[in-house]
């Protein structure tokens, strides 16, 4: 398979004044839109109240070391499986985001709870979100693009509202959500199901748990889903033209499940496997496998090997034209 590591010809962009931009280091990727994070723009009620939030568990991870024990860490470990795959990777972004494949509803239910558990946003926000940023993908509409910076792309946009109100006035890509009676209950009960789990961990073990299972895990699932949009449209290689900034990145992908394997998800963003090599692992994919093989996942999507050549081919004559 061909690497063809190729930027968005930002000059085309409107990215006003040429000789503000900035490359970041050792990529290939432009800064074309710097966006102020912090001072120069008004701060919405709820953009510090996510701050407040992330600051929290933030400082909650801070007191992992004074405690730690071996059966905490086996919570968050265990936290990290559960949210990281069955909730984020499996359910928020390959079942809901791209129907990739499908499962009963029962246990769409489950994996999705444990989706809402990372504390990422309800399903709808989530998957609204993440639809227009396929959609409009390194553009001047797309609301994590390294386009806006490192720090805006990873976390940063998730504290201005105002920045996503004008991009987006409402989710209107997610009506298959909101005609579904538990995401909308989800959707306005979602800090409840955040505190509940905080206060169990607590009842269950004391503030050690809920050190470990919720600032540590919550912060370690946090980063490693903010490094898909940053660190994958920055670092890593492509092997698929895509027209983007989307780069595989084996770190991520073996760490986050399958999701570093970016470059490939753009290609195919339909497909439920991202690793389409024997060598790029991909733990969601082993599981949606599982699940297919005992009857329980049903309209699994994949490219086909035609579907890759031909792709494969379009790439290499606009590679040489």
């Amino acid at each position: 398979m061909r690497n063809f590591n190729l930027a968005v010809p930002f000059s085309d962009c409107d990215g006003g004044n040429q000789s503000d931009h900035r490359k970041i280091p050792f990529s290939d990727v432009i800064v074309t839109k710097p966006r102020d994070q912090f001072y120069g723009r008004k701060w919405q009620p709820i953009d510090i109240q996510v701050a407040l939030w992330f600051t929290f568990v933030h400082i909650l991870t801070l007191f992992a070391p004074f405690a730690f024990t071996w059966d905490a860490f086996w919570i968050a470990f265990s936290g990290y499986l559960l949210t990281g795959i069955l909730g984020i990777t499996l359910s928020y972004h390959r079942l809901l985001s791209h129907h990739s494949f499908k499962l009963p509803k029962w246990l769409e239910y489950m994996c999705v709870y444990f989706g809402v558990l990372a504390a990422q946003g309800d399903p709808i926000f989530w998957v609204s979100i993440h639809r227009y940023h396929h959609k409009y993908v390194d553009s001047n509409n797309d609301t994590h693009s390294p386009v806006n910076g490192f720090w805006f792309s990873h976390m940063g946009w998730l504290f201005d509202s105002e920045y996503m109100v004008e991009k987006y006035r409402e989710h209107k890509n997610v009506e298959d959500l909101k005609n579904q009676t538990f995401y909308m209950f989800i959707r306005k009960t979602y800090m409840w199901h955040l505190f509940g789990c905080g206060a169990l961990l607590y009842a269950w073990g004391g503030f050690t748990y809920l050190v470990w299972g919720m600032g540590v895990r919550t912060v370690w699932v946090y980063h490693l889903t903010f490094f898909v949009n940053s660190v994958c449209h920055i670092w890593g290689n492509q092997s698929w033209n895509t027209g983007d900034l989307s780069k595989n990145n084996w770190l991520l992908g073996v760490f986050f499940f399958g999701e570093g394997w970016h470059n490939n998800h753009h290609a195919f963003e339909y497909s439920a496997r991202h690793g389409f090599e024997w060598w790029q692992i991909d733990v969601t994919w082993y599981i949606i496998k599982f699940l297919e093989g005992v009857g329980l996942a049903t309209n699994v999507k994949v490219p086909t090997e035609a579907q890759k050549l031909k792709k494969s081919n379009f790439n290499s004559i606009n590679k040489f034209k």
